[in-house]
């Protein structure tokens, strides 16, 4: 991704290995500082994907594959490194996917670095793939909408959502991007927002409450990102996607779902299935540490929430853009 600094405009992954140590940007400290942070023990990489240093689930699978890295250099007991991994969050497939993936080729003697590196690079082809065939859906002035972030913070480089976007714009074609607010962690006004001003996409910030108005005004098309997407084309994806795909249902308005081989979970049959994270109400009650809800009262957050398949217009893969009941082809690229 392209990120202006004082230094001028540079190319950045959002997770990437140097000098023997994970690096990321913290995403937490955007959009107000670029802040690199490594770590070189996989232990500390765990906690960085639970915080939330890093987020997004290809950048969060990424960091998997890293981490197991971490741990083969180290001489850990894989079997436990793997479990430890996976416990860090419980929604997205590709933290899983991924951290299987490397025990299985760490056992079969491949180097863990070149595993890892492998795993991440084949992640940005993947998204690179997704924004080829993304970008022939967004037409000359279209009004898209997006949720949460999709771009390259959250998919080590180029996005899911975001690259049919990227795409578009290199093509020549102007559009308008909706990013909604995505509370409590903020993640489009503080990420996507972000990355549209690093591209110079046309953009504005909207309340998550104000998403069903300016469809009713008038949006073309709506691209989210997806943290699992099972069986029977049901996806999990941050909190209020839901509510987008119901309103989008009504208004007539297209709803995609950008997400790379990895996010698909065939072992889990429908979206009630999956394990919806739940997250301290904290993130609610409180901004910067303040609490601006009243004492006593309790608040729940849910980090996700389920969008049934029979909302889905269809999924945009680096396999092309497939039907919900036509998912399962994602398999021939394995």
């Amino acid at each position: 991704m392209k990120v202006r600094t004082e230094d001028g405009i540079k190319d950045m992954s959002a997770v990437w290995f140097d000098g023997g140590k994970v690096m990321m940007i913290d995403q937490r400290e955007l959009p107000h500082s670029i802040r690199i942070t490594g770590f070189d023990d996989y232990g500390d990489v765990v906690e960085a994907i639970r915080n939330m240093t890093v987020r997004g689930a290809p950048s969060i699978g990424a960091a998997a594959a890293y981490a197991m890295c971490l741990a083969a250099l180290s001489g850990a007991d894989m079997d436990k490194a793997s479990a430890d991994i996976k416990a860090a969050r419980p929604t997205a497939n590709d933290l899983f996917f991924a951290t299987d993936h490397m025990h299985r080729l760490i056992k079969d003697g491949q180097d863990p670095v070149t595993a890892a590196e492998d795993y991440a690079n084949m992640i940005i082809w993947k998204c690179t793939r997704i924004g080829e065939h993304g970008s022939k859906l967004i037409k000359d002035g279209m009004r898209i909408m997006t949720h949460c972030n999709a771009g390259a913070l959250a998919t080590v480089d180029v996005g899911t959502a975001l690259a049919p976007m990227r795409k578009a714009r290199d093509e020549g074609r102007r559009f308008f991007v909706y990013a909604s607010e995505t509370r409590p962690r903020l993640q489009g006004m503080q990420l996507t927002a972000w990355e549209l001003n690093q591209e110079g996409i046309d953009h504005a910030i909207i309340p998550d409450g104000a998403s069903a108005y300016y469809m009713e005004k008038g949006v073309d098309l709506i691209i989210t990102g997806a943290d699992r997407i099972t069986a029977n084309g049901d996806f999990a994806n941050k909190i209020g996607t839901l509510d987008k795909a119901i309103a989008a249902k009504y208004f007539g308005i297209p709803f995609y779902v950008a997400a790379p081989i990895s996010t698909f979970d065939f072992d889990t049959g429908t979206g009630g299935d999956i394990v919806i994270e739940q997250r301290s109400e904290r993130e609610v009650t409180e901004i910067a540490g303040v609490r601006i809800a009243p004492e006593g009262s309790p608040a729940l957050n849910p980090a996700f929430d389920v969008t049934p398949a029979g909302l889905v217009t269809g999924f945009i893969t680096e396999n092309g853009i497939l039907d919900p009941k036509d998912i399962r082809m994602v398999l021939d690229d394995e």
